[in-house]
C-alpha cells in the first residue's frame, strides 16, 4: 500500500473503526490485519459495509485498511460504514451531497440504555405480587 491516504473515524454503540482509503488500489479491505471476508462473516455485510463506495461508483479504486475495536458485529459493521464515508469525503468534497442523501454521513447515536436501581434491566420491572 502506497504511504498516501485518507482517513475517516466512524463510531457506533462501543465500536470505534479507524479508516484509511489508499487511492490507487485495486479493491482489497484489509480489517484487523485479516481480509474483509476472513472478519466479516455474516451474510451481507460486506455488501452494506462498502455501499458508501458502490453509491459513488468507486469500488475498485481504493485499497481499504480498517483498525475496528469495541462492540459487536452490527456495531463494528456501521463504525465502518460511517469511517468509510468520512474519508471518501476528505478525498473528494464534491462527494457529500451523494453520500449524505443516502443517509451514510449520519451518526447513529442510539445505545445500550443504562440499568436503572430496583429493575432488571432498564425499563423491565420485577413481576407484581399482590401476596
Amino acid at each position: 500500500m502506497s504511504a498516501q491516504y485518507y482517513e475517516g473515524i466512524g463510531r457506533r454503540k462501543t465500536a470505534t473503526a479507524r479508516v484509511r482509503l489508499f487511492p490507487g488500489g485495486t479493491g482489497s479491505i484489509m480489517i484487523n490485519d485479516k481480509d474483509g471476508s476472513d472478519y466479516i462473516r455474516r451474510f451481507g455485510d460486506l455488501e452494506i459495509l462498502l455501499e458508501p463506495l458502490s453509491v459513488v461508483g468507486q469500488l475498485k479504486n481504493y485499497d481499504i485498511s480498517v483498525h475496528v475495536s469495541g462492540g459487536g458485529v452490527t456495531g463494528q459493521r456501521d463504525a465502518i460504514l460511517l469511517g468509510l464515508a468520512r474519508a471518501l469525503i476528505l478525498v473528494d468534497p464534491e462527494l457529500k451531497p451523494q453520500l449524505k442523501e443516502r443517509k451514510f454521513l449520519t451518526r447513529d447515536a442510539r445505545a445500550k440504555e443504562r440499568k436503572k436501581p430496583g429493575l432488571k434491566r432498564a425499563r423491565k420491572a420485577p413481576t407484581y405480587t399482590k401476596r
